[in-house]
């Protein structure tokens, strides 16, 4: 039997043997070339497709492109008020006309007054008198079909643009359909960024 000291340092020459090959195996590259550690790089992030950056100067000197028959008319609101922009007109042109025909159809003249000029309160406050006295029915607005600008202009410092509407009016009986023309104003150097009604007329 061997001597117990002697078998505990052939066990000990075995294991350094074996670690002495392990290193030489996992500490070493296929050219038996020391392994570099490096550490992983992180992956550039994917462009995003929907974001493009303007230069600077681009944002800076963004303005908005009037297209169709009242480019110009538009042009000449947007130089006297820079504030002004279409899609938030015909938000508001759009607004307006239902509550202007809610507020007609109801009688309600203390929602038309501060909307309509003084002639066209006149004349719409004379026919709600008269159709108060006849017991006519009132058309109450269904729809709207369809709301575009028709033309635009600049008179001195008040700002017109003529809206050409067509809607689905209705009294609960008969229903018809309603094309007309209304005009907005603002005086651009007022603080009040309202518009209000300046005339109706019938379109063709």
């Amino acid at each position: 039997m061997f001597d117990p000291v002697i078998e505990v340092v052939i066990l000990a020459a075995i294991a350094l043997f074996v670690l002495f090959r392990l290193y030489t195996v996992l500490g070493r590259g296929e050219d038996n070339s020391p392994v570099q550690r490096t550490e992983p790089s992180a992956k550039p992030r994917p462009a995003d497709s929907n974001v493009h950056e303007l230069p600077q100067s681009s944002r800076e000197n963004d303005r908005p492109i009037f297209t169709g028959p009242a480019a110009g008319g538009l042009e000449d609101i947007y130089n006297a008020d820079n504030s002004f922009n279409v899609p938030t007109f015909m938000r508001g042109a759009k607004a307006a006309y239902s509550m202007i025909v809610t507020a007609f159809a109801e009688g309600d003249r203390d929602t038309l007054r501060p909307l309509l000029d003084d002639d066209v309160y006149e004349a719409w406050d004379q026919a709600i008198a008269e159709r108060d006295v006849t017991g006519a029915s009132a058309f109450e607005l269904l729809r709207i079909r369809r709301a575009e600008i028709e033309s635009a202009e600049m008179d001195g410092d008040m700002a017109r643009i003529w809206v050409r509407y067509e809607a689905e009016l209705g009294d609960g009986e008969v229903t018809r359909t309603a094309k007309e023309l209304w005009a907005y104003m603002r005086n651009v150097t007022a603080n009040d960024p309202n518009w209000i009604l300046d005339d109706v007329e019938e379109a063709k």
